[in-house]
């Protein structure tokens, strides 16, 4: 049965000023992708609210009408989450950016979800504090989305994920009712639903106040730059640093295509240009801890065949060596104006032969792939660059992120690290789970949301979002020669 937009419309603007309803096309098509950019899709109507009564009267009207709904922050997400596949209204939280409540005594603050992850630390900066997970796009996403995501970042193999430091939620639960999970204290007595719903994409309900846990800024940090002869080289000193106890911040790797990239965006060697790797490792702790960390460290790094290794003291040279790897999406858009990022997750000891494969699969699929990502805890970023938007093209593009997913499978991985499922991999998600398994994660759902409104088509397979497909069949059981087999024919 179609929806009455008008109706809904009019209800609407009872309660919000006009300028918090986009039903315009030519505005509306300012949300029609997210980060992902290969699927697009305009919404027949976007809200902006300000406060949590206005989401809550939304989310009654969109009730009453049974009109389904989607919410977005900052639309930097990279799995379709914030997409509006089917008519759902827009549910926009990007105005709702207070930061509600500074407790430093208790060492944490309050924000909205539209607050973008690096003011939270530019708030608490000067009394030395920050804000711990650290995504890529920090300077432009929202806590919410973090939050939606249970995003990471390049710290979170020390200090974990966005869930390791949420500790209470104020929701709107899709049928406009206002509830509270969690709060102010590290442990509470009563089940973890707010565990539940971070990470849960949208389906539960929308987050409007969110409570963080702050942290001290470590009293030293210092950072290592080691350049490679070979990927296999870079990864083996991955293991050999972490098996020796030592326990970075953060420690990244890029390949040779993504460090060349890097350096023509800035049109200077930021890293060694015929390295095949470079592995960052940052240290930070107290001052005798983080010399003794990077002595060892760097050890290690050349027993694994590090060739040079530089060694960064102060935040000037600390950021110069980082500079590069957070600029690497960046680079990979100054070569390729279309680029489709995948998120694996492998054990750190299967990193060389996983990306020999995806070097492999490279070459088969005839696309290119650039690779950075959080060699700590193995959770892989291959960006496969593409020239056209043909269908052709397209297929094949999914079809080697897909086989992608599969190799992190087959070692014993995960199909995303911290990016979410969405839309783009929720026909991959079987292949992890029993359809017991995503039967009781379906159950909880329907718990917050009886009613199938909140980001309806997202995270789990269905027949009409995925179809009957033979890659969906391919069983993880059958023996190495089959399933490589399988993953050529796709």
């Amino acid at each position: 049965m179609p929806h009455n937009w008008e109706v809904l419309e009019r209800e609407l603007r009872k309660f919000l000023p006009s300028k918090s309803i986009v039903c315009k096309r030519q505005e509306l098509l300012v949300y029609d992708c997210d980060g992902l950019t290969i699927d697009r899709r305009c919404p027949p109507l976007a809200v902006l609210p300000e406060t949590t009564d206005q989401v809550s009267k939304i989310l009654k009207c969109c009730n009453k009408h049974s009109i389904p709904f989607v919410a977005r922050g900052s639309g930097t997400g990279l799995s379709g989450g914030a997409l509006v596949e089917e008519d759902a209204l827009l549910v926009i939280t990007s105005r709702m950016r207070a930061i509600l409540e500074i407790d430093l005594a208790n060492q944490i603050v309050v924000v909205q979800p539209g607050v973008i992850n690096s003011w939270v630390t530019r708030a608490v900066a000067g009394e030395g504090f920050y804000y711990a997970p650290d995504p890529s796009s920090q300077v432009v996403c929202s806590i919410g989305g973090n939050v939606a995501e249970n995003s990471g970042g390049v710290h979170c193999l020390k200090y974990g994920v966005t869930s390791n430091h949420v500790l209470g939620l104020e929701v709107v639960l899709p049928d406009g009712s206002i509830t509270q999970l969690g709060g102010h204290l590290l442990e509470h007595a009563e089940l973890d639903l707010r565990g539940a719903f971070i990470g849960s994409e949208g389906t539960l309900g929308i987050a409007t106040s969110i409570t963080l846990r702050l942290l001290r800024a470590p009293e030293n940090v210092t950072v290592l730059l080691a350049d490679f002869s070979t990927m296999e080289a870079a990864g083996s000193a991955v293991s050999k640093v972490t098996a020796a106890g030592v326990l970075p911040a953060g420690m990244e790797i890029m390949d040779s295509f993504m460090i060349s990239a890097v350096n023509d965006l800035f049109g200077r060697e930021e890293y060694p240009s015929d390295a095949a790797a470079v592995l960052l490792i940052e240290l930070d702790g107290q001052v005798a801890e983080v010399s003794a960390g990077a002595d060892k460290a760097i050890d290690l790094c050349q027993r694994a065949g590090a060739r040079n290794i530089k060694r960064a003291h102060t935040l000037a040279e600390r950021e110069r060596l980082w500079n590069g790897r957070k600029s690497a999406f960046a680079a990979i858009g100054k070569i390729s104006s279309r680029y489709y990022v995948q998120d694996g997750v492998v054990p750190r000891s299967t990193l060389p032969r996983v990306l020999k494969e995806i070097e492999r699969l490279s070459r088969i699929y005839q696309l290119p792939v650039a690779n950075v990502f959080h060699a700590g805890d193995g959770n892989l970023h291959p960006l496969i660059l593409y020239k056209t938007d043909s269908s052709e093209v397209q297929k094949r593009v999914r079809d080697l992120g897909a086989a992608i997913l599969k190799e992190c499978l087959l070692v014993g991985g995960s199909i995303t690290g911290e990016h979410g499922v969405g839309s783009d991999k929720r026909c991959y998600l079987e292949w992890m789970f029993s359809s017991n398994d995503l039967a009781t994660m379906s159950f909880v759902r329907k718990a917050f949301d009886p009613n199938g409104l909140a980001n309806p088509g997202k995270i789990f397979p269905t027949p009409r979002s995925c179809g009957e497909s033979a890659r969906r069949k391919v069983s993880l059981s059958t023996d190495d020669k089959q399933f490589r087999s399988d993953l050529d024919v796709f």
